[in-house]
């Protein structure tokens, strides 16, 4: 039976490199059933929280995490780290009674505009997530510069330094996954 992926992307625009990257990383992983979550949720409001509860997108994306086998993330670099949309999407899903991503085997990746790829990002973003305990994937990092230059038409990685990079991070996430089940 494939593996369930799961994609996490910071940002939301339709045509993001990062969502291209998160493709692409699924489809280097192999066989595997591949879901973008969808992280355009309101703001965090514990006002919101103690009137109605929590949102039924983050019901619907706790739900789709504790599913999967694996995470991917993906996110741009705003301002030296992790865009609004994606730490709101970790803000929400830490009100939740469930913890969905304790020990889930999880790769980072960044994709930007500039020269370092959005490393300064993933740094960020690894601090958020030790509260919630993933299980990141140990690989080296991979953050994809000059982003809007580097897919093909048809969402393919241009440069076999990239690809061949982002392989082994997904080789190094499949073998994080088999030893988890």
């Amino acid at each position: 039976m494939p593996h369930k992926l799961l994609g996490l992307s910071g940002a939301l625009r339709s045509g993001s490199t990062n969502r291209l990257l998160l493709r692409e990383a699924a489809r280097l992983y192999g066989a595997a059933d591949y879901v973008e979550a969808d992280l355009n949720l309101p703001l965090y409001d514990g006002d919101l929280e103690s009137e109605s509860g929590l949102p039924g997108g983050v019901n619907t994306l706790v739900a789709q995490i504790a599913e999967a086998d694996a995470l991917l993330i993906s996110t741009p670099e705003y301002n030296a780290g992790v865009t609004g949309v994606l730490k709101n999407a970790l803000d929400w899903i830490s009100r939740h009674s469930e913890k969905p991503m304790v020990g889930k085997p999880t790769a980072l990746m960044s994709a930007a505009a500039g020269r370092a790829g959005g490393v300064r990002a993933q740094t960020m973003l690894r601090s958020c997530l030790v509260a919630f305990r993933p299980r990141i994937a140990l690989g080296s990092e991979f953050g994809l510069a000059n982003s809007s230059n580097e897919f093909d038409a048809d969402g393919r990685l241009t440069s076999e330094h990239y690809t061949a990079s982002l392989t082994a991070l997904m080789e190094a996430l499949k073998d994080d996954v088999g030893r988890s089940q």
